[in-house]
């Protein structure tokens, strides 16, 4: 429901149908996308020059996980088994993490080193 016939039914059962009907949304106007400045000409090549190499790589992981004061009592789990197909079909960066779901703490993280040569 739009808001011009959300007003007009409000109106109406206030008594002032007549001047809110013919209240209408104004028209959305068309918004042009423009790209950012820079982005209209390659990059020169002395600038990429320098850019080469992996320079100031950084890889740092933050895992500090901590788990205390836990028990498991009457845990059941079941099996964690991987099948021949269960790898069929991925795609990307394929992560497998098992475990047995008992006061199990587990961090990943995964650090991807790209190189174009």
């Amino acid at each position: 429901m739009k808001m011009h016939q959300v007003l007009a039914a409000l109106a109406a059962a206030a008594g002032l149908a007549a001047p809110l009907a013919q209240a209408q949304d104004a028209p959305a106007a068309p918004v042009a996308a423009q790209p950012p400045s820079g982005f209209d000409r390659p990059v020169a090549l002395a600038t990429l020059e320098g850019l080469r190499g992996g320079m100031a790589v950084h890889n740092d992981m933050d895992l500090h996980g901590v788990t205390s004061g836990n028990s498991a009592f009457q845990v059941q789990t079941g099996n964690n088994t991987i099948d021949a197909g269960s790898f069929a079909n991925m795609a990307g960066l394929p992560v497998v993490i098992q475990n047995s779901g008992a006061n199990v703490l587990i961090q990943n993280a995964t650090i991807v080193n790209l190189q174009m040569n």
